[in-house]
């Protein structure tokens, strides 16, 4: 068995049934370990207001499902760190930092300033099914429905 890695932070293993696998290239690392590095404190307490006065500017609210609400403000701050900008957590990209740079997917995203869309349904209508009656988080219900991941 063989785990690929994508160039997101997830990872998707695959079974591989055959007698002997293909040889490596020399550069390829058989076994490693891949870290996860939290973002900084300070990072998830910044995209934390500004996801609160941009819920309340915006007319929108916080999934029902506030695990879903800190997963995306956390992928916000950590873009914040490593890329300097809240580049959308839930979309792929070929190259993050020349996204970042461009600021079309940087949040709030195009779509969502210019029609209410959000992907990662940080921000939602009032008549989406998914939307809660909250426009407030605190930094201890993103810790809580975080801690385990």
């Amino acid at each position: 068995m063989r785990a690929l890695q994508a160039s997101t932070s997830y990872s998707v293993g695959f079974g591989i049934s055959s007698a002997a696998p293909p040889p490596l290239p020399s550069r390829h690392i058989r076994h490693g370990v891949v870290a996860k590095v939290e973002p900084t404190e300070k990072s998830v307490e910044v995209m934390r207001k500004f996801s609160e006065q941009y819920a309340r500017r915006s007319g929108t609210y916080f999934c029902v499902d506030k695990g879903v609400t800190s997963v995306v403000i956390k992928g916000l701050a950590d873009h914040k760190d490593s890329l300097g900008a809240p580049l959308c957590p839930c979309r792929h990209y070929d190259d993050k930092a020349a996204e970042a740079q461009q600021g079309f997917w940087n949040c709030p995203c195009v779509p969502m300033r210019e029609r209410k869309e959000c992907h990662c349904m940080l921000f939602l209508t009032p008549d989406n099914d998914f939307a809660g009656q909250e426009q407030v988080i605190s930094m201890e219900e993103i810790r809580e429905t975080t801690a385990n991941m």
